[in-house]
């Protein structure tokens, strides 16, 4: 009887702090066989980033809401976190406030360029592989060059993001604007010498980091332009757009430009672009598309890499969260470097 009432008790607690807000578990579980033919390397693998995350929300009244996210990445082949050097919540790890204003957020989490072009690119922003949003859609560009080698290099650290309303149901503007810390980085040499590095370990950034990005959706058209400057100066501009004809089938295209002056003495622009495209038939996706990324003077100096990439992926779904993939893609990196991928596995979002 005791235990019942305690029960009960416990019961009408947790119904009231529920009643005011939410917190979410999901994550996703993905994992595969690859080969590499140049290297007659077959291994388990992924095609997706493996994450476990924790989401709520609070409602605060009047319209106002608390938001926070935290995000754990692992690997599902060996149950260890994603890179020893990257943090616990490698993810994201964000609280804020949404309201009529939009929502404000401070943390880490993935800067607004980087989250605005995955929507533009075949595999999702996924860091498969056949995929292009790792190497090709950033044109080589890393957001966090003063986080620790082997971190993640598409995030924001001790940063602030803004993401305005929809206006007019068409149009929002992203910011994210991250403080001049150094986050154990790593001896960035750039125009000096392993003497004289241009940025030694530990070093504090040269500028305050941001990332704009500006979307614009209507119909089945959707576009956006962005532009981002990291903590060394090097700066980024990246414009796509996508358009689905029908609605089994969505188009997509974008170009980025890199430009490393700052920090780089030589062939100091990378330019990169990208065509791709989704098409639904029936409870299968097919995955398609083409890029290439070139150097400044890659032509006349051979030791520059300029990379072109064709892929081919086909998703076929079991259930509204769980799907079978298989992936094949060539990458010609230099004259000497040109490889087949192939990857097989299944994809579960929870």
């Amino acid at each position: 009887m005791k235990k019942t009432l305690v029960a009960l008790a416990l019961t009408g607690v947790f119904s009231g702090a529920y009643a005011q807000s939410s917190v979410t578990i999901y994550g996703t579980l993905d994992a595969g066989m690859s080969r590499r033919t140049d290297t007659d390397l077959t291994a388990v693998g992924k095609r997706d980033n493996n994450k476990l995350g924790f989401r709520g929300v609070e409602d605060l009244g009047s319209g106002l809401k608390a938001l926070f996210q935290l995000e754990i990445r692992y690997e599902p082949d060996t149950g260890v976190i994603e890179s020893t050097v990257r943090p616990l919540f490698q993810g994201q790890s964000r609280v804020g406030l949404q309201g009529d204003f939009g929502t404000l957020r401070i943390g880490r989490g993935l800067t607004a360029f980087q989250e605005t072009s995955t929507a533009y690119e075949p595999w999702s922003g996924m860091p498969a592989v056949a995929g292009y949003q790792t190497d090709l859609q950033v044109a080589g560009y890393t957001s966090d060059p003063m986080s620790v080698a082997g971190n993640s290099l598409n995030r924001f650290s001790n940063a602030v993001f803004y993401n305005t309303p929809v206006i007019g149901g068409i149009f929002q503007l992203n910011v994210t604007v991250a403080t001049r810390e150094a986050n154990n980085n790593p001896v960035i040499i750039g125009r000096g010498t392993a003497a004289a590095p241009q940025f030694p370990a530990n070093t504090r950034a040269a500028v305050y980091p941001y990332s704009v990005s500006a979307t614009a959706t209507k119909g089945p058209f959707s576009a956006y332009a962005a532009v981002e400057r990291n903590a060394v100066d090097t700066k980024l501009w990246s414009v796509g757009a996508s358009f689905k004809p029908v609605n089994d089938l969505k188009l997509m295209a974008t170009y980025q430009r890199q430009d490393q002056d700052f920090s780089v003495p030589v062939n100091p622009i990378t330019k990169a672009w990208m065509v791709g495209a989704n098409y639904t038939i029936g409870p299968g996706l097919v995955r398609a598309g083409i890029g290439r990324k070139t150097p400044d003077n890659a032509f006349n100096v051979p030791t520059i890499a300029t990379t072109k990439q064709f892929s081919l992926g086909y998703d076929y779904n079991l259930s509204p969260r769980t799907y079978l993939y298989v992936d094949g893609t060539r990458r010609k990196a230099t004259a000497a470097t040109t490889f087949n991928f192939y990857s097989i596995g299944v994809h579960h979002n929870f």
